[in-house]
């Protein structure tokens, strides 16, 4: 009895470092920031865990889950620092992890890219984004993937955080379950098929 429940922590820890992977969703944890545009990466991995029949359990600097999909280990993050120290959480899970940086995937919202488009890039510049330049700052690298999920930038001069931390708008909602379906498929595929195919496939 003892040998098989040695055994089955041994196969737990002999899980191929190439088959886990972390998808991290930014944002921020408190209520006041539900539903806003920059939030958009937590309601990416909350719909991810919800399609895996998965929920979120508060832990050490994030709340975490994970999903299984094809052989892959698929750990859900978002990061309870705030997103000004999002690089502190995924630092640590990395760690905890024993993630590889190449099997990491940042889940963001970007003023760049017009609303209702998505981008897969394997590196880049933090864009003036305060979430990745924390990760970049404590990763020491910006060649992380990152699912870049445009919110627009229809604002007047002085607005730009008024938009970042405001709700979507009626007609934004109504198109906000297609774009955050097409996120969390290409999440996937980032970690079954690898970035460039998933890039060919979902960079439109």
């Amino acid at each position: 009895m003892f040998r098989f429940i040695k055994n089955l922590f041994s196969e737990k820890e002999e899980i191929d470092p190439q088959m886990k992977y972390l998808v991290v969703g930014l944002g921020n944890m408190h209520p006041d920031y539900d539903g806003t545009r920059h939030n958009i990466g937590f309601e990416i991995v909350d719909m991810l865990a919800q399609n895996g029949n998965k929920s979120f359990k508060n832990d050490t600097l994030g709340d975490i889950a994970m999903i299984k999909h094809k052989g892959r280990y698929i750990h859900l993050l978002k990061p309870s620092t705030y997103m000004n120290l999002s690089g502190k959480s995924v630092r640590h899970w990395m760690t905890k992890l024993n993630i590889k940086l190449e099997n990491v995937l940042i889940i963001v919202d970007d003023l760049n890219i017009d609303f209702g488009k998505v981008r897969l890039r394997g590196k880049g510049a933090a864009g003036g984004h305060n979430g990745l330049k924390s990760i970049e700052q404590l990763l020491g690298t910006s060649k992380y993937a990152r699912l870049r999920v445009g919110i627009g930038n229809d604002y007047g001069k002085g607005q730009q955080v008024n938009f970042v931390l405001g709700r979507w708008d009626n007609q934004e909602m109504e198109k906000l379950p297609e774009i955050i379906d097409k996120s969390c498929k290409a999440s996937l595929s980032f970690a079954s098929i690898g970035l460039s195919h998933t890039m060919n496939q979902y960079n439109n």
